[in-house]
């Protein structure tokens, strides 16, 4: 891969895809030149193993021997701690985090979130925790790391050391997607049944545009709904049947509308692609998506 020029990850990613379609999302990850293969059983992982090498083969890639390693129960990958019960972030990033010194300009602020940021996933309403920090990088405002800031600061670094292990994504499993929004956000949580109970896969909140909080609820929950989509597309598109999940009633309803403008209509034309069945929840029993969809950092504007 050509080093300095801008266009080199992405046509590179584009090739490794390519080569691996039909591997991909079934028994192999790909991001750049990290291949991540996992299998059931040990004879699943020896026959996914040759075929990924003969793939490189045949592509005429080669590999350096000295960085790869072969059928390992656990291991590090793309910044996270990989086991059979579950993934988690790494120890010494968490480390990193939680050593991290007070914040005094927009620069230190924006470092922090990016990499603390990396992790929200993995942490129950992270936009929450995180909103007086994300108001300092606003660059109209005097930066003023107060009581509230301190005490977000420090809370996000004790929730991240104690972060809760997410359990890694069965195509086989029974899937649910759970969204909210709120004036100002969209929040959303994705988990699965084991046969026992449901637990989380990921969790996900995005800040909306100043545009949409004037918006009407159904049109809210139907935008995090697109959003969640796109968020989980590669969970969702071509799988079994999932369930989603929403406080908001008619939208269960949503394809029996007589009349749509065009920006829904788009959105319908997206939704449609994917195989799912809704289901209305109450408000007050929608606590994990309504969380992470209220996020008062960005909300000034209104």
């Amino acid at each position: 891969m050509p080093l300095g020029l801008t266009n080199a990850p992405t046509t590179f990613q584009a090739a490794m895809t390519n080569e691996f379609r039909a591997m991909l999302d079934r028994f192999v990850l790909v991001y750049l030149d990290n291949i991540l293969i996992y299998s059931r059983t040990l004879e699943d992982h020896l026959e996914h193993l040759q075929r990924v090498l003969e793939t490189l083969r045949c592509a005429t890639y080669k590999v350096n021997l000295d960085k790869c390693e072969f059928v390992r129960q656990e291991l590090e990958y793309l910044g996270h701690f990989v086991t059979p019960e579950g993934i988690s972030p790494l120890s010494d990033k968490i480390q990193a985090i939680q050593e991290w010194s007070e914040l005094k300009t927009v620069t230190n602020v924006r470092s922090f979130l990016g990499l603390a940021g990396y992790y929200q996933r993995f942490i129950k309403g992270y936009s929450k925790i995180a909103a007086p920090l994300s108001k300092l990088q606003c660059e109209d405002r005097p930066f003023d790391f107060d009581d509230h800031a301190q005490i977000s600061f420090l809370a996000l670094k004790a929730a991240l050391l104690s972060a809760e292990v997410l359990r890694i994504y069965d195509p086989l499993l029974l899937t649910r997607v759970t969204t909210d929004a709120s004036d100002y956000g969209i929040g959303a949580v994705l988990e699965q049944h084991d046969g026992v109970d449901l637990h989380p896969i990921e969790y996900f909140s995005k800040k909306v545009f100043v545009v949409h909080s004037i918006d009407d609820a159904r049109k809210k929950e139907l935008l995090a709904f697109v959003h969640t989509l796109k968020r989980w597309r590669h969970f969702l598109l071509g799988r079994r049947q999932f369930r989603w999940v929403t406080d908001n009633n008619p939208l269960v309803f949503y394809k029996t509308q007589d009349t749509v403008n065009s920006t829904i209509a788009r959105w319908m034309a997206f939704i449609d692609q994917f195989d799912f069945f809704p289901n209305h929840i109450l408000g007050k029993s929608n606590r994990f998506a309504d969380a992470l969809s209220r996020r008062p950092d960005h909300c000034t504007a209104v």
